[in-house]
C-alpha cells in the first residue's frame, strides 16, 4: 500500500497558495484492507474513505471508461493493480494531475509543474473529452487563475470545442450547470469563466439566453466584474450577470437553470427595475422605493441597489439613494397618531413626509436638519 496527497492541494502548493483541502490516493490496497486500518467507507460509486482521525478523503487509486453520455455515463475500476499514473490519467487538466509521495516528492508524469510555470491550462488526455462537465471545470479554473495571467491552451480550447460540436454540451444537466456557474461568480474574475465558454461555443448551448445578442453578453460581463468590487452575495453577482435580460426572459432563465429562489427573485426583480435619470429625481427615488418594496425589506432593496450601481447607477448615486432610504424611513408614524392621523389619512401622511425627506435629499437641504 502507498498513500499519496493528489491534485488541488499539490497544485497550490506548487503555486504558493494556500492548501484548503487535502485528497490523497491509496495505491495497491482493498477496501478491506482500508476498513481494517480504521478508516470509515463513504463512497457509494468507488471506493473513498475516511482518514481515522483527521477525516480527510483517501480514495483507493481507480480509472473510468466511458459507457454513456454526460458525467454520468463511466464505469469505474478501482483494484490494487491500478496504478498511480492509470489514476491521475483520469484527471482534466494537468496542473490536477500531479501528485506528492509521502517523503514530498513530486510526481509529474503529465507536465503539470511546467504548464503552471508557463500559465497553461491543458488537458490530460483524449479522455477530457468523454466528460463535458470538464468544459465547464476548464473555464472555472480560468476564472480563478485569470489574476495569475492563466489561459487555456489552443489544443484544449479546439478539443472543447469538437466536443460541443458533437453534442457532448446537450447531455448537462441544469444542476450541474447551475453548480459550476455558482462556483464560477467566487471566482477572483467570473467574468472569464462566460468568456471561456463563449470562445469554445458551450455558453449557447448552455445558456443561449445571454448569447442572444452581443450587448447582452458584453453589457452582463461588464456588470458582473462591477459586482465583484461590491459585494461578494450570488445573488447580486447573479443578477448583474442577467441585467440586460427582460422580467420574461431572466425568469424562464432562472427557472430553466433551476437556480436558488433568492437567486431567481432578486434577477427578475433587478430588470423590472425603472432606470435612473440623470441626475436623480424625487419622483424616482420614490417610484424604486415602491417599486422594490424598500420599506418592508431592505436588505433585499439594498442588494437590488448593489446590483444597480454593478450596472452603472455609480457609487455617488447609490449612496444618495440609500441617504433618502433613511431619511424616510425615519418617519415615525407613532409621531403622526399622536397628531391624530388615522386609517386612510394615516397611510397618507406617512407618504407625504416620506416624500417630503427624499425631496429633502435631493435638494441637498437633508443634513442640515
Amino acid at each position: 500500500m502507498a498513500i499519496y496527497e493528489v491534485g488541488g492541494a499539490v497544485r497550490d502548493l506548487l503555486l504558493g497558495n494556500p492548501v484548503k483541502d487535502r485528497d490523497w490516493v491509496v495505491v495497491g490496497a482493498t477496501p478491506h484492507q482500508m476498513l481494517e486500518a480504521g478508516y470509515r467507507q463513504v463512497g457509494a460509486d468507488f471506493p473513498v474513505f475516511l482518514h481515522p482521525e483527521t477525516h480527510e478523503e483517501y480514495a483507493l487509486a481507480r480509472t473510468e471508461r466511458k459507457s454513456g453520455h454526460g458525467y454520468h455515463g463511466f464505469e469505474v475500476h478501482s483494484a490494487p493493480d491500478v496504478t498511480l499514473e492509470d489514476d491521475l490519467q483520469r484527471r482534466d487538466l494537468t496542473i490536477n494531475a500531479m501528485a506528492r509521495d509521502p517523503h514530498g516528492n513530486l510526481v509529474d508524469p503529465f507536465g503539470g509543474e511546467q504548464d503552471l510555470a508557463d500559465r497553461v491550462l491543458r488537458h490530460v488526455s483524449p479522455a477530457f473529452a468523454e466528460d463535458p462537465l470538464r468544459i465547464l471545470r476548464t473555464a472555472r479554473f480560468a476564472a480563478r487563475l485569470a489574476p495569475m495571467k492563466f489561459a487555456v491552451a489552443d489544443e484544449t480550447m479546439a478539443l472543447m470545442r469538437s466536443m460541443v460540436a458533437a453534442g457532448e454540451v446537450d447531455h448537462l444537466v441544469p444542476e450541474r450547470v447551475w453548480q459550476e456557474t455558482r462556483r464560477a461568480l467566487h471566482e477572483p474574475c467570473p467574468h472569464v469563466f462566460f468568456e471561456v465558454l463563449d470562445a469554445c461555443g458551450a455558453l449557447a448551448v448552455v445558456m443561449p439566453e445571454i448569447v442572444s445578442h452581443a450587448e447582452v453578453l458584453e453589457e452582463g460581463l461588464a456588470a458582473l466584474a462591477q459586482a465583484v468590487c461590491l459585494s461578494d452575495a450570488t445573488e447580486v453577482r447573479y443578477a448583474a450577470l442577467l441585467a440586460r435580460l427582460d422580467e420574461d426572459t431572466a425568469q424562464k432563465f432562472s427557472d430553466r437553470l433551476r437556480v436558488p429562489n433568492s437567486c431567481r427573485d432578486i434577477a427578475v426583480s433587478a430588470v423590472t427595475l425603472p432606470r435612473w435619470p440623470q441626475p436623480l429625481t424625487a419622483d424616482w427615488i420614490a417610484q424604486l422605493l415602491e417599486k422594490a418594496d424598500g420599506w418592508r425589506r431592505p436588505e433585499r432593496f439594498e442588494q437590488l441597489l448593489v446590483v444597480m450601481e454593478a450596472c452603472g447607477l455609480g457609487e455617488q448615486a447609490a449612496g444618495r439613494v440609500r441617504e433618502a432610504r433613511a431619511w424616510a424611513a425615519a418617519v415615525d408614524p407613532q409621531a403622526l397618531m399622536a397628531e391624530g392621523y388615522r386609517g386612510k389619512a394615516l397611510g397618507e401622511a406617512i407618504s407625504a413626509n416620506r416624500r417630503q425627506a427624499i425631496e429633502r435629499v435631493v435638494d441637498g437641504d437633508a443634513e442640515d436638519e
